[in-house]
């Protein structure tokens, strides 16, 4: 039996060790299908992976593999989280699988800062992350607590971590909060004590997520993943108890290494299963699988949403010169961990940027290679993606030679007239950007909704309502986060255009029509009533006269 790489989550920049060969590789049939390029391949640059199930994607994607030294890949996949300076480097038909800023969420200490922050805000949007403290910033704030406790001859157990440790280590569970030191840089919560139990068993979920772009926001839910279970059974912390990790944790990093782990080739038995087991469990027992799946979708939405001012602030400062809307060079797949308790109601542990994709067993390389052969597909990556960048970059250059394209400036002294003409030619190009952009995304949307596999668009959601919940949550977010700079964003975002459909667009493109009309004195227009005229692809509005 080969040796697999550590199952646990990438963090830092450890050096890489490569494993040749999947442990079910000699069991499970694979097709590989070799696409037929016409106009050259998709090229793949994989040398900042150890996980082999990302080679055997990249193969049935038919994407070719570049040399390790060869930057100018289509697709480059890292293990780990990249510099800000390569994305800048990146050009524009490119895709790597990070992006910039999203660290806010995934060190511990750094989505517990963020997440009290908006809980005081939206304290009834945020109540799905336990109480918690960052040592020793908040370790006076900690003690207070626990003397309240104490006064109200209460007892809780808090949970120990270091503030940017992984797979399990450092972890330990406490009683006696006072003896807890000051000056050590941890994060504490409290212990969630009543656990949802599979079969006497604690348990956490681990949830993938497809992030496709920033600007705008957009966010896929894979519809399967892990179910990771304690190997000891649980029972409420004591003081008899505390030390047994095996209990009280679900990493799998811990686990794996009790005696009583269960290695299983079926979904429905073992130490780890899948969430698609976990749903169809939950129907048997006439539970609602649509609440469960509603809730975490919520979770998961809200959590990002507490990341998109840093992400959006950080890719801006990366690719400065990228309009608005435009393709995004970078995506990721995040690893949420999440608890349910007893209700079900789901709590957010952590959030992993480097989820590993290690491969010892069948149930893995199912839901790994799922997550990422849907991922890879979602994304469009086209042949076609270089020479229409290199095309577009010549057009744009030609405009700025020739200042095609663009709205001549004010020259002092204009008359009134010339002024409210400016005006309207400036409103006039900026509809007509928005209506691009709105019109690309809506081509990207049909693309998406034939090729999202088992993954589900959670944002933006169908639900105008719920949009509208998230909408207002982003907005305070963004005053939150990003208070006192970065104006020009903040405009951008409260921008009213950006909220606007298609059909409203081509309404105030007509409007500035006749405005402009009126100003050059010809005869006016009268607005008739709209007709739909279909493109192809889909209806756009027109206004008859």
């Amino acid at each position: 039996m080969p040796s697999f790489p550590n199952e646990g989550d990438n963090h830092g920049t450890a050096p890489l060790t490569l494993s040749s060969e999947l442990p079910y590789q000699g069991t499970i049939k694979r097709k590989v299908r070799k696409k037929k390029k016409k106009n050259g391949v998709i090229t793949a640059n994989i040398a900042g992976t150890k996980y082999e199930i990302v080679r055997v994607v990249i193969q049935e994607m038919g994407f070719v593999k570049t040399r390790d030294e060869d930057e100018t890949a289509n697709l480059i996949w890292s293990d780990c989280a990249v510099q800000q300076e390569k994305i800048a480097e990146l050009r524009n038909y490119q895709r790597i699988n990070h992006f910039p800023g999203m660290g806010e969420i995934c060190r511990k200490d750094f989505l517990a800062r963020n997440m009290t922050k908006m809980i005081k805000s939206q304290p009834q949007e945020y109540s799905f992350i336990p109480r918690t403290w960052i040592f020793p910033s908040e370790y006076t704030q900690f003690q207070n607590y626990v003397k309240e406790l104490k006064k109200k001859r209460r007892q809780k157990t808090f949970i120990v971590k270091p503030a940017n440790g992984a797979m399990g280590h450092g972890i330990s569970l406490i009683r006696n909060g006072e003896k807890l030191q000051a000056q050590d840089h941890l994060i504490v919560q409290e212990y969630l004590d009543k656990p949802f139990l599979m079969e006497g068993y604690k348990f956490d979920l681990r949830v993938y997520i497809l992030v496709t772009s920033c600007d705008p926001l957009k966010v896929f839910l894979y519809h399967d993943g892990l179910v990771r279970m304690g190997t000891e059974k649980y029972h409420p912390p004591s003081d008899s108890n505390l030390s047994q990790l095996y209990m009280h944790l679900t990493n799998y990093s811990v686990n794996k290494h009790n005696e009583h782990f269960e290695r299983d080739e079926t979904e429905d038995k073992g130490s780890k299963r899948s969430i698609k087991w976990f749903t169809e469990f939950l129907e048997t027992n006439n539970l609602d699988v649509s609440k469960f799946w509603s809730d975490i979708s919520e979770l998961v939405v809200k959590t990002l949403i507490v990341a998109e001012p840093h992400v959006l602030h950080a890719y801006r400062m990366c690719r400065p010169g990228q309009a608005p809307g435009s393709d995004s060079v970078c995506f990721e797949v995040l690893g949420f961990d999440i608890l349910l308790d007893r209700k079900l109601k789901p709590w957010l542990l952590e959030i992993n940027r480097a989820p590993s994709f290690g491969t010892d067993q069948k149930i893995d390389y199912d839901v790994k290679k799922g997550v990422l052969l849907n991922a890879l597909k979602l994304l469009n990556i086209r042949t076609s993606d270089k020479r229409r960048n290199l095309a577009q970059q010549k057009a744009e250059a030609q405009k700025r030679l020739y200042g095609q394209g663009s709205v001549k400036k004010l020259l002092p002294g204009s008359s009134d007239w010339e002024r409210q003409r400016h005006t309207l030619e400036r409103r006039k190009q900026e509809l007509k950007e928005r209506l691009a952009q709105v019109r690309k995304q809506i081509s990207k949307e049909e693309h998406e909704n034939r090729h999202m596999g088992n993954y589900r668009r959670i944002y933006p959601p169908d639900d105008k309502t719920l949009l509208e919940k998230y909408e207002s949550l982003l907005a305070t977010a963004f005053q939150t986060f990003l208070a006192g700079r970065a104006a020009s964003l903040q405009r951008e975002m409260n921008n009213p255009l950006k909220r606007m459909k298609e059909e409203d667009i081509l309404d105030l493109l007509e409007q500035c029509e006749i405005d402009d009309e009126k100003l050059m004195g010809k005869c006016t227009r009268q607005r008739g009533p709209k007709v739909f005229v279909y493109l192809g692809t889909h209806f756009v509005s027109k206004i008859c006269f």
